[in-house]
């Protein structure tokens, strides 16, 4: 059990039957009445931020939430499959417990958050950025190559669609911000 002295940002409990993580927290001590903790907390599983205030000293049941590391094999019906990189232990996930898994390709990492006393996985998080093969894609038009403001839909290796500068071409690699599916940069090679 902890108290409301040990939040922390991260830190998972049990609440109203769902497991939510703590996105950011103050106490607050008013000159007249008792402390009380202002919260923001995360859903761990639909990612729905709600807002909280607990008394001082009320105690929550905090649960124990291991990280670790996947390598995505495949999809299938059942979902991704992935293996981790320690026990070579094979497990399926569902495709929607990782945003925009179009974006992965095999062989790529993951982080798994799992609940440690029961071994269910909670969430799912991809790299902040990945770096793919641009497959297909329409030329650009002539005197509008250098401009990076003008965007144009372009096919990577996984099959995901990206919208990316004029300039890029098939075949060069782009470096894709997974959270908002975003072209960062193209990449050396």
């Amino acid at each position: 059990m902890a108290s409301t002295s040990d939040f922390r940002n991260g830190l998972c409990f049990k609440f109203k039957g769902d497991i939510y993580t703590i996105v950011s927290f103050l106490h607050v001590k008013p000159g007249k009445g008792p402390a009380f903790v202002r919260t923001k907390l995360k859903n761990v599983k639909t990612g729905r931020v709600i807002e909280n205030t607990f008394n001082s000293g009320v105690k929550v049941e905090d649960v124990r939430v291991e990280r670790r590391q996947y390598q995505f094999l495949y999809r299938d019906d059942m979902g991704l499959n992935v293996m981790n990189n320690e026990t070579f232990e094979q497990i399926s996930i569902p495709g929607s417990m990782v945003e925009n898994n179009d974006l992965m390709k095999e062989g790529q990492v993951i982080e798994i958050q799992f609940h440690a006393d029961e071994e269910v996985p909670l969430t799912a998080e991809m790299p902040e950025k990945v770096e793919l093969t641009v497959v297909s894609t329409i030329e650009g038009e002539k005197g509008n190559t250098a401009s990076s403001t003008a965007l144009k839909p372009a096919t990577v290796e996984t099959g995901a669609e990206v919208m990316v500068p004029m300039f890029i071409n098939e075949g060069d690699v782009i470096r894709v911000n997974t959270s908002d599916r975003s072209y960062s940069e193209r990449v050396k090679q």
